[in-house]
């Protein structure tokens, strides 16, 4: 959440919006698609009474939420729950689910009017180029003005008293509640400098980082936590934890992506920093991990020795 958005919650008395609350309601990125769009069609009934939800049956004529009659002129609202950020690989859905809507209006004798994106992110620099250039080219084409809500829209929207509702019903309730963590445990001098020569290790060494220590007690701890759940082997914790590991790639993905895109120092300074804050602070971690944040941040370091992810640009010549 943007320091602008965290602003705007606390000055209208209610708890911040973090839209990680469809994942924690639904429990996967799956069924945080239906929910968020489930909260796009009671939020806009409350904004425009006229306002509805249309199911896919099979197909839903490119349409989310609709605002018009079928027989005329409509607004189309469509809903895309791109999470952590709104990056390069969205690109080409957001193509297709205009020219899905504006295919279906001429097949089934409707004009559209307006068709707005509702993402509950922001876009990373490369894209939000793209988008101003495409939308700016799509519009001129089409005839149809085209229009973004992005994560600070639709706050705006949310704390609306006429919007009450809709925010104390999708994210009110949902703060995660305190769970029982692993414990953290304390890394020995051995097994400190067994892990000098870790992959991990000489990554952040190689985008500058002069002290390592708190990285090779986070590593130690969310390796001790995931032999514990592999040998365990309980369904339901097997699960958390490849879906851990899934999270915590996308955000260093998506951060890398943004970061490498405008940094000319090879070694993307800031990085790391901005990575670990998101791991720390995301509120979407499966609770039958038991992962703390400590946990959280090795899982990240187990990706990068796993040869997944790295710190620098040139992270895979690294080895």
């Amino acid at each position: 959440m943007t320091a602008t958005a965290a602003a705007m919650n606390l000055a209208s008395g209610e708890p911040p919006i973090n839209f990680a609350a469809h994942q924690v309601r639904a429990g996967n990125i799956a069924g945080a698609r239906d929910d968020f769009e489930q909260m796009l069609a009671m939020l806009l009934a409350a904004i425009y009474p006229g306002a509805r939800a249309i199911t896919a049956n099979p197909g839903d004529w490119g349409i989310d939420i609709l605002l018009g009659e079928l027989s005329g002129l409509v607004v189309i609202w469509q809903s895309k729950y791109f999470w952590p950020v709104v990056g390069r690989s969205s690109q080409g859905q957001i193509r297709e689910s205009f020219d899905a809507a504006l295919a279906a209006a001429a097949r089934n004798g409707y004009r559209l009017s307006q068709w707005v994106l509702c993402v509950p992110a922001s876009m990373d620099p490369p894209t939000a180029q793209w988008w101003d250039n495409w939308r700016t080219r799509r519009q001129r084409d089409s005839g149809v003005a085209i229009e973004l809500w992005h994560e600070s829209i639709l706050r705006g929207h949310l704390v609306r008293p006429d919007c009450a509702h809709v925010r104390r019903h999708f994210y009110d309730p949902y703060t995660p509640a305190p769970a029982q963590r692993a414990p953290v445990r304390d890394l020995g001098g051995d097994d400190a400098a067994a892990l000098d020569e870790a992959l991990f290790v000489r990554q952040l060494r190689a985008a500058g980082h002069a002290e390592v220590g708190a990285a090779k007690r986070e590593y130690f701890n969310a390796e001790l936590l995931a032999r514990e759940v592999l040998d365990k082997r309980l369904p339901a914790e097997v699960l958390a934890l490849a879906e851990a590991d899934g999270v915590v790639h996308g955000i260093w993905e998506a951060r890398f992506n943004a970061v490498a895109a405008l940094a000319a120092d090879p070694r993307l300074p800031g990085l790391h920093a901005e990575v670990m804050r998101e791991i720390r602070e995301s509120g979407v971690f499966p609770a039958q991990l038991r992962a703390g944040p400590v946990h959280r941040c090795g899982l990240m370091h187990r990706v990068v020795q796993d040869r997944r992810a790295g710190w620098v640009r040139h992270w895979r010549d690294i080895i």
